[in-house]
């Protein structure tokens, strides 16, 4: 699933160029040249990071933000401006903005940064969903369970759990054999790559038939969720 990116921004040829950038590093864009078509895009949509402009043709971009953040779980936002006198910045961090570009930027630099802020709030997620639901399976997070209509619920051990949760919110990404032991068996002694590969194989097996497919191998490097996964609201 990529990452799905709102862009707000008035300027024709900026729009252009910086949808045609995103769209080349992988991430999937749906672009407004004003607050209203952006308004409608966010009922319409999941998105992951909102990049906006703060002077626009139906209003101002911070009195947008300041909309959105009453709602449930709105996405993290960067202004891209030219509007940036410190009581401007100021405004914008306050109003809970990630970033604050002044224009003119440089693409290399708010690639790094739109990276930098999805990494942080996908660690952010891999420790608020508490339920994930796989197919016809319920993993439950909170009690270590794999739970199916068919069957007695599966007791997962807690590392198995921790990984199986890693995976899923790391899934935009393959996450290497090395970030696995860190993160998941930290100062353990004498953990090794087998170890992660029996965990695997359990969790493969827990899943069923599509288990197998949901947890992709990466030959040398790591592991990647590519299921299909949704979560409680």
């Amino acid at each position: 699933m990529k990452v799905h990116i709102l862009l707000v921004e008035d300027d024709k040829s900026l729009r252009s160029t910086l949808e045609e950038r995103l769209m080349r590093e992988g991430y999937r864009v749906s672009s407004a040249i004003n607050l209203s078509g952006a308004r409608e895009i966010l009922e319409e949509n999941l998105i992951d990071l909102i990049l906006l402009d703060v002077g626009l043709p139906d209003g101002s971009g911070f009195e947008f933000v300041k909309d959105i953040s009453k709602k449930a779980s709105p996405p993290p936002f960067i202004f891209l401006t030219a509007m940036a006198s410190a009581q401007d910045r100021l405004k914008g961090f306050e109003l809970g903005a990630e970033e604050f570009i002044p224009k003119p930027f440089h693409l290399k630099e708010l690639l790094l940064r739109i990276n930098h802020v999805l990494k942080i709030h996908r660690r952010q997620e891999a420790s608020d969903f508490q339920k994930a639901y796989f197919g016809d399976f319920t993993i439950d997070f909170n009690s270590f369970e794999v739970k199916h209509p068919n069957s007695s619920p599966i007791s997962l051990t807690a590392r198995d759990c921790g990984l199986l949760k890693l995976l899923i919110a790391e899934r935009e990404r393959v996450v290497s054999r090395d970030e696995i032991l860190d993160r998941i068996w930290g100062e353990e002694n004498f953990p090794t790559n087998r170890t992660i590969d029996n965990s695997i194989v359990r969790l493969r097996q827990i899943l069923g038939e599509e288990g197998a497919s949901a947890i992709k191998t990466i030959r040398s490097v790591g592991y990647r969720w590519v299921g299909q996964i949704q979560f409680e609201e």
